[in-house]
Order: C-alpha cells, then structure tokens, then sequence
C-alpha cells in the first residue's frame, strides 16, 4: 500500500488519547518539563474527544475540602464500600487530596459552576458532584492542553505501543495511522501516558439495529486504553469489575441528577417500593458489611450500586417490570422540569429526542428505566485497568515500584481509563491522574531511565505491515465476494464486531442471560475467542474508515479476552447486580478479599493470574492504620 510514513522523533513524552486524562497531563507535563517536547495523539478531535465529548452537567469528584464539605479519606470509604471493598486505596486518595484544585484550574479557565446563591459555595447535586454548564467543558480543557503541548496529532488512531529494542518490558514510543489520510505516524518517545478510553461495545447492546450506537458510555471508546497496555505485556487488574448501569430505557440518559436534585425515586409497575423487598436474601450473599441481618442497609453506609442493581434485575424476572422513575411530582415545578430537561440537552441529547420522538413527557408520564450492558471502564465507579504503581509517601511495596501511575512496563504511564483500582474519578479524577502521571514521566526522564532507547527499522516496518494488511486482503480477495457481504476470505469488521459481542454476551454474562456466567460457559467462551482470534486475522478493510473499526475491534478483543480470564479467576460472585458466577454465588471474603491481576504474554498470547494483597490504609471511621496515611498526617501537621 502507497502511504505516507510520518517519524516524530526524540519525543519525551507522547500522550496517547487526548480525553480528560490525556489533557491533564500533557497540562501538568509542562510545568514540571518545560525543556521537554510533549506530544499529543488523538483518534478524534481533542475539541470533542473523550468521554465529555458532548458535555457533562456535573463534575462528579469533587471534595469540597476548602469549604469542610469533605475529605479524601471520606472519599476513599465511598469508593470501598460500592465497589464492594475492592479499592487501591493508595491511588484512590492520591487522587482524592488533589482533585480539587484540577476543578478549582477549570474555574479559572473559565467552566461555569453552578453556586449556591445563599453561602457562595459550589452547588451539590449530591455528596461528591457539583452541577456546572458543561456543554463546553471539554472544549475549555483541551484549549490548556493545545497551548502545553509542542504538537497535537488530531485523527490518528494509536494501534500498538513500540518497545525498546534495548532493554525489555520498555516503552519506545507508539505507531498508527490517520483516520483520514491513511498515513502512518511513528512516534519514538521517552514515556507513553496513555490516556485512551474503556470499552463500549464488547457486550451486545440492548439497542440493536439503527439504535446500535445508543449505548451509555461513549460509542467510540474501543478498549484502547487496555488494548495497548495488554498488546504491551502490562499487568492488568479487576478486569471482571464491569458495570451495569440503571439508566432510561433505549436513550441510556443519566439518572443521577434526577436521583440527587430532583427527588425522584422508582416504583416496580404495581407503583410499588421494592429495593427493600430483595436486601433480606441477598444479606445471604453479600454479608452483614454491606447490608444487616434484617436486609436493611447499614446505617451510615449508601448501599453499593451493584445490590440496587440487583433489586432492580430480580423485580423484573419476577415479573414486576417495567421500573419507572416517579417523575410526575417533580416536574410539576417549572424549575424542576426545567433541570430535568437541560440535564439530558447538556449531554445526552439522544434522550430528550427519543422522549420527544415517543410522545413521553416526564410531567404526565413516569418514563421507564432499565439496566444497560456491561461496560468495562476504569474511570467511572468500576475499578478495571492497568496494574499501576502508586505514590511513594502512600503506598506499600507491592503498590510501589519507582514512579506514580506507572504500569509495569517501565516508562508507560497511565490515566482515567487506563488505571486500575481507582473508582469514582470521572472527568474531574481522570484529569487529576493525568496530572500525577506527568509529574511522575518527568522524573522518570530527569532520572535518567528513558536514556538509551533503541527502536529497530524491523520493528517499525513490521507494525507498518500489520496495520494496513487488512486494507492489503480486501484488495486482494474483494472480487470474491458470493452474496451481499459474504467472502469466503474475510470478514468484515462489522461482521468480527456481531461475533465478539455475542461471545460476551451469551458465555461473560451479558443482558440477554441476566447478567449470569460459570466456569463451563467461560471456558467455551474462552475457547471461541481463541478461534475467533484466528479468523480476525482474516479481517478486511475497503478504505481507512474500515481499517479504524479494525482495529478498534482488534482492541476490544484484547479487552474481552481479559475480561474472560478475570472472570473465570475470581470464583466468587463480588458484584451481584453487574455480574453473577452462578457456580459461586456467594461474596467470599475468606479467599477473595483481594485484587486480581493478569498478564498476557505478547509472544504467546498465554495468561498468568494472580491475586494481589488487598490493603485498607483508610479506618472505617475517622481513623487510620499507622500504615501509610497515618504517617501522611504527621507531616501536613508539622508543616
């Protein structure tokens, strides 16, 4: 194939995906490398990439610490308690103590956030959001960005990390292409950050058909954040932990601010309470931690997400459905109704069209909900990702291996997304991790440890290769086609997208088997990856808008291929309500009080599982072990 072949050398730093994470920290990099040459790569457009793409009417992290409102160790009890005790809590409050001032810098950049005209303080929607006007949130973000960075490469779609051919298991840099030219860009760097999205996508979506790309998490996240890492050789934990989310029904709009600011709550169809009708049994499966021996929740504690989730699935298999959201009494202020409607047309515009287009209107009507596929995410309030190095002041020695974010592929950073055990970031976090991963590539360099790279001539023309031979097969087989999009030689990336999504779907627990898997169905799936796997080599692309879903398909496999193995390892059922293992029904504290962490061989494609210490630096109350925070404390104080 006839492309052009772009070389960035001598880069320091390349910021792989240019979403919240990826600004934050080409945004802190210049601060602390104002010698060093910074570079962005972005599958979209940086203006509108990421996750906040279309908007946000909330930053949802945000601690108010300044204001008393409250503190990392609160948040890091939050986080616990909903992910079911699986928590690096190390990272979480790393995050936590600086997360506001990432929020305070977008003030001053000039986001509009909301205040309370009465005390002057930032309005709460709930404990840890704050409402803003964020339909040009990610625009007013990326601009710092742009003016950090020597060079933003917009519309390249980063397929593979480059590896030093000097000193294993280092990071050399990155290769891709343009999405509209088809040329291929190698970037040879110091450190990659990677801040590529989670997976959408790899589960079968309830919305099928032209509503295919209705789905809760951004459409175009492809698993690159755990592709790269994964093609890398880069330790990966919790990748069981997806999430399920109780959305409205076919628009996926949030139901946070409804929830929080406009009082609404839900009824099963009989206009019935039925949370509390499902916590006694399930009491059984979880343990007094998170819900009494009467069922009810304990006091002082919100119930974790996923056991609402489950009250939600199991009053509709009982036949109880639809859930609607009591929206009726709400609306009846004008000022509520109006909230209700700019919550959707500041960021999920779909949903107000579909209400519009259906003939619901929320003021007569309460709408329905549902819950979505599994998403696997990492920035959200799931806690999947790279297995990463934490802070040096916090962390104990098997969270800490020299720089702070980074994975165990030395000078690859990561950030939102890409990090593993820290839920509840969001947009606000995943900038914040951003930020740490630069301070801490910066040191890397200044330490000398990027020193010495090699990248050979075979190993850039051997990506080259691999990345446009779809593109290469369809020319060579595309006159052979039998009927409509049937070849006896390829399949099409769309065709390769039906099969991952089913696979997951039926054997990983998705929707259509209520959320339910074993070791039998996980193993059969496992073994129709490795077949599938085969036949994505056969994968074929017409023209460069093709070779993108490729590839982004090529990342999603990786992705899903993780989530099997976690799946499979962690024989135990931690989140009812995002997934049950119905041969392991049970939380199991006694063996599984710990995080799981795998790697998969570049070579081989083998896995190696492992589980890893689960520490809690952070006391249930006000308290703290003499491990880690305790010591932290000590010397604020003295300062």
């Amino acid at each position: 194939m006839a492309y052009k072949t772009i070389i960035e050398d001598d880069i320091d730093i390349l910021v792989a995906g240019a979403g919240l994470g990826g600004t934050g920290a080409a945004w802190e990099a210049r601060f602390w490398g104002k010698d060093k040459k910074i570079v962005i790569a972005e599958k979209a457009n940086m203006d509108r990439s990421g996750a906040v793409a279309q908007g946000l009417y909330a930053i949802n992290c945000y601690m108010g610490t300044r204001w008393g409102e409250n503190n990392p160790e609160d948040h890091v009890r939050y986080a616990r308690m909903d992910l079911m005790g699986m928590v690096r809590e190390d990272l979480a409050f790393d995050m936590a103590r600086h997360v506001d001032s990432a929020v305070h810098q977008f003030e001053e950049w000039g986001l509009p956030i909301m205040k309370d005209p009465d005390t002057g303080n930032y309005m709460r929607e709930g404990r840890w959001q704050i409402m803003i006007h964020g339909e040009s949130y990610k625009p007013i973000v990326a601009e710092a960005a742009k003016k950090s960075a020597d060079k933003v490469f917009n519309r390249i779609c980063v397929t593979h990390l480059l590896m030093d051919d000097a000193q294993e298991d280092r990071v050399a840099g990155a290769v891709g292409f343009n999405v509209r030219t088809g040329d291929y860009h190698v970037f040879k760097s110091k450190t990659v950050i990677c801040g590529a999205g989670g997976a959408s996508n790899i589960f079968k979506p309830r919305s099928v058909g032209e509503g295919a790309g209705r789905v809760w998490y951004a459409p175009w996240s492809s698993g690159s954040a755990y592709g790269l890492m994964i093609g890398a050789g880069a330790k990966m934990t919790q990748m069981e932990n997806r999430i399920v989310l109780a959305r409205f029904k076919d628009g996926y709009g949030p139901v946070g601010a409804y929830f929080l600011h406009l009082k609404t709550y839900t009824q099963n169809c009989n206009g019935e309470e039925y949370e509390s009708k499902w916590f006694p049994e399930l009491s059984k499966m979880v343990g007094k931690a998170y819900l009494d021996t009467e069922g009810q929740h304990v006091s002082h504690k919100p119930i974790p997400t996923c056991l609402r989730n489950h009250a939600f699935i199991n009053e509709v298999a009982a036949g109880r459905g639809p859930i609607h959201m009591i929206t009726m009494h709400s609306f009846q202020d004008p000022h509520l109704e109006e909230v209700g409607w700019e919550n959707f047309l500041g960021m999920t515009v779909g949903q107000a069209v579909l209400w519009a287009a259906t003939d619901v209107d929320p003021k007569y009507e309460n709408p329905e909900l549902t819950t979505s596929e599994p998403y696997v995410m990492g920035s959200h309030a799931t806690g999947c990702g790279g297995w990463a190095s934490g802070p040096e002041d916090l962390s104990p020695p098997e969270y800490f291996w020299g720089y702070n974010r980074m994975m165990t592929v030395h000078g690859l950073f990561g950030a939102g997304d890409a990090v593993g055990g820290t839920p509840h970031a969001f947009s606000s976090g995943s900038f914040t991790e951003g930020r740490l991963a630069a301070k801490a590539a910066c040191k890397y360099i200044d330490d000398g440890k990027g020193d010495g790279i090699v990248v050979s001539d075979e190993q850039i023309r051997n990506r080259g290769e691999q990345i446009f031979h779809p593109m290469e097969h369809y020319k060579l087989y595309r006159n052979e086609i039998v009927a409509g999009d049937v070849n006896p030689h390829y399949i099409n990336p769309r065709q390769g997208l039906d099969r991952l999504q089913k696979c997951m779907d039926e054997y990983c627990g998705g929707v259509t088997v209520n959320y339910m898997t074993n070791e039998k169905l996980l193993n059969i799936g496992l073994k129709k990856m490795k077949i599938m796997e085969e036949d994505f080599e056969s994968l074929a692309a017409k023209d460069v808008h093709e070779l993108l879903r490729v590839w982004e398909l090529k990342h999603r496999f990786l992705t899903s291929e993780s989530v099997f193995q976690h799946t499979l390892f962690r024989k135990e059922t931690r989140w009812p309500g995002y997934y049950y293992r119905g041969d392991h029904m049970k939380l199991d504290d006694d063996n599984w009080h710990v995080l799981t962490v795998s790697r998969r061989d570049p070579k081989t494609g083998e896995y190696t599982m492992e589980k890893a210490p689960l520490y809690h630096l952070v006391g249930e109350k006000d308290e703290m072990e003499d491990k880690g925070l305790k010591d932290i404390k000590a010397k604020e104080a003295k300062k």
